[in-house]
């Protein structure tokens, strides 16, 4: 059976002429290419509906997404809450030092002298790089910024990253 990846959330509908608000959890923007398939799942269900994407487009920090033979509010309303994902085999190959989000998040973080920071929670895309959020014990999470003097290596066959930790990093 394959397995899916996420790549965006329906976090509600936009207007009247069937557009949802999509929260993207995906660095390829043409996954969401008019065209595209994407799958549709809702909470707690197993079987996916295979929408073909109409029309994207962003809108502040949303994708907004149309969607073949859903042309108003009421045939998307159903939509809102699931996720759109994407089955493996659509998945690209990766450059060098690429990861996709599945891969980091649950890795354990430890910095350059072997001590367990902590885990990878959650990804941020705020601008020019990434930011991990990394969840650690008995602390407030810590941001580490995906850039090469910080990020010293990344092993997801082991689910281990190593960091130099950056002078305030981890306060």
């Amino acid at each position: 059976m394959e397995r899916y990846f996420n790549v965006g959330k329906i976090v509600n509908t936009h207007g009247v002429k069937g557009e949802v608000r999509v929260i993207a959890v995906t660095d390829f923007e043409e996954r969401f290419s008019p065209g595209n398939p994407l799958f549709f799942f809702k909470e707690n269900e197993d079987q996916p509906e295979e929408l073909t994407i109409k029309t994207h487009r962003k809108h502040k920090q949303f994708d907004l997404l149309s969607f073949e033979s859903m042309d108003n509010i009421n045939d998307v309303e159903r939509l809102k809450g699931g996720n759109l994902k994407i089955p493996e085999s659509s998945m690209h190959d990766l450059e060098e030092n690429e990861f996709y989000f599945h891969e980091i998040i649950g890795c354990e973080v430890y910095n350059v002298d072997g001590e367990l920071i902590g885990k990878v929670k959650e990804i941020l895309q705020p601008g020019a790089n990434d930011v991990w959020v990394v969840q650690r014990h008995g602390k407030k999470d810590a941001l580490i910024p995906y850039i090469e003097s910080v990020v010293k290596s990344v092993d997801v066959q082991n689910g281990r990253v190593i960091i130099e930790e950056m002078e305030g990093l981890l306060e």
